[in-house]
């Protein structure tokens, strides 16, 4: 045999066993940027090094919008990825979507993956499942609302501890005006916070048919009296500087960055941004506050967040690769440690428990108040999520008509009458799509 012959030989052999051994691809598209980004890629290179069959690729396609909007328009395409990242509020349209998605539950039994949806918490699980209880995605980067307060400006206006009721929200803030601040409290994110989580936390619909988890033929019930009443109330506190608006998201965090309030409602996830904002002040993380004149003992918030869609159109091989890292994401080491970086949910049991064992929450005070609201009673009907199709539409209106009752240019009767309105309308236009 020839140099050249033998040498052609072992570089076909060389080729054919890297192909052997090549691992299969699955391509994940998510919408983490900066630290959040990095991490999502740290999780991927550590599971495509814990075993040799498959690869998760990261890719990050912008914003929560812009990712789903690309996943829509690639699957179209038929350029779709297997998994993508969406947020909450895009549940109902994926849902919709039945010959797009591959449902989780049904993915983890076809590929023999062992899976069991009791070892997730309901309260995180309820959202992304079936009225049967199937779940249809993975959830993922999962937060719920807190409230935040400046245990430094408590010490100084003499109070003792946060304030758990509404009525008290009132006391707390006015004594601390008095002692030199400049509004009691503020809030981001004021439709999840003020009405989808003042639902859920007084264990009242925020629309019929179970929330919209009984199907599109939905309407919106938030202009009932106890929201109302809300509203009203929150118009007065506006108009008295008890409460003051910062802007829609999270544009009101400077307020309690600053110091200018000595309280604020936002994500469970927040409180890095905090920390990071705020170096030298004692900021305590508090449950959200409930009405005491609706409900006695205060039902769990609901969450934020986003969670893992699988897309159709895939070889079996990519699927068996999608629900291996499900798997390997679900772990418990996994999870505490993204749970303790991102100040997200944990969303098993055995994670919580987990954080609990490594000193945690001792050495890091408050970061279990998300967990413990979350699970410190069973979800009812009210408090399990929310399921409405266009509802990022849906909660720009709201904005809007809660905007004008801070400004003092609407009432908060003709606001939430007025967003209902807007609201159902929005709901017809995605009824109509899925017929």
């Amino acid at each position: 045999m020839s140099i050249k012959t033998f040498t052609g030989l072992a570089l076909t052999t060389a080729l054919l066993s890297t192909q052997v051994h090549a691992k299969t691809e699955v391509e994940w598209w998510h919408a983490m940027g900066g630290a959040l980004g990095q991490k999502v890629n740290e999780i991927a290179a550590d599971f495509n090094a814990s075993q040799s069959e498959y690869e998760i690729k990261p890719v990050y396609k912008g914003s929560y919008a812009e990712t789903m909007t690309s996943a829509i328009a690639a699957f179209r395409a038929k350029e779709q990825p297997a998994i993508v990242q969406v947020f909450e509020v895009g549940t109902a349209t994926m849902m919709g979507a039945k010959q797009a998605i591959y449902p989780v539950y049904e993915l983890m039994e076809d590929t023999k993956e062992p899976f069991d949806t009791d070892d997730y918490l309901a309260a995180v699980t309820g959202y992304y499942t079936t009225n049967d209880g199937e779940m249809l995605s993975m959830p993922f980067n999962s937060s719920t609302p807190v409230m935040y307060y400046n245990k430094d400006m408590f010490k100084k206006a003499g109070i003792n501890a946060a304030p758990k009721t509404w009525k008290e929200m009132e006391s707390v803030s006015r004594k601390l005006m008095e002692s030199g601040a400049q509004c009691g409290f503020t809030t981001t994110w004021q439709s999840w916070t003020q009405i989808e989580n003042f639902g859920a936390r007084n264990n009242i619909a925020v629309a019929n048919n179970n929330n919209g988890f009984g199907g599109v033929d939905t309407q919106f019930e938030f202009n009932a009296t106890p929201f109302v009443k809300h509203i009203e109330q929150m118009g007065e506190w506006s108009k008295a500087g008890i409460f003051k608006y910062g802007g829609r998201q999270s544009d009101g965090m400077p307020l309690f960055y600053t110091q200018e309030c000595g309280m604020t409602m936002g994500s469970s996830a927040g409180l890095a941004g905090i920390q990071e904002n705020m170096k030298g002040i004692d900021v305590g993380v508090a449950q959200l506050p409930y009405d005491d004149t609706l409900i006695e003992k205060p039902q769990n918030t609901i969450i934020g967040g986003a969670s893992l869609w699988v897309l159709r159109g895939h070889s079996d091989e990519e699927y068996k690769g999608v629900a291996k890292f499900f798997s390997y994401l679900s772990s418990p080491e996994v999870q505490a440690d993204w749970h303790q970086f991102t100040g997200y949910l944990p969303i098993t049991k055995d994670a919580y428990e987990l954080t609990k064992q490594q000193g945690f929450y001792q050495s890091n005070p408050g970061t279990d108040t998300a967990v413990v609201q979350m699970t410190s009673t069973t979800p009812t009907v009210n408090s399990k999520g929310i399921r409405f199709g266009n509802f990022l539409q849906t909660r720009d209106i709201i904005n809007e008509e809660l905007e004008a009752v801070w400004a003092g240019k609407a009432s908060a009767k003709t606001a939430l009458n007025n967003a209902v309105r807007r609201g159902d309308e929005q709901l017809r236009r995605f009824e109509r799509t899925q017929k």
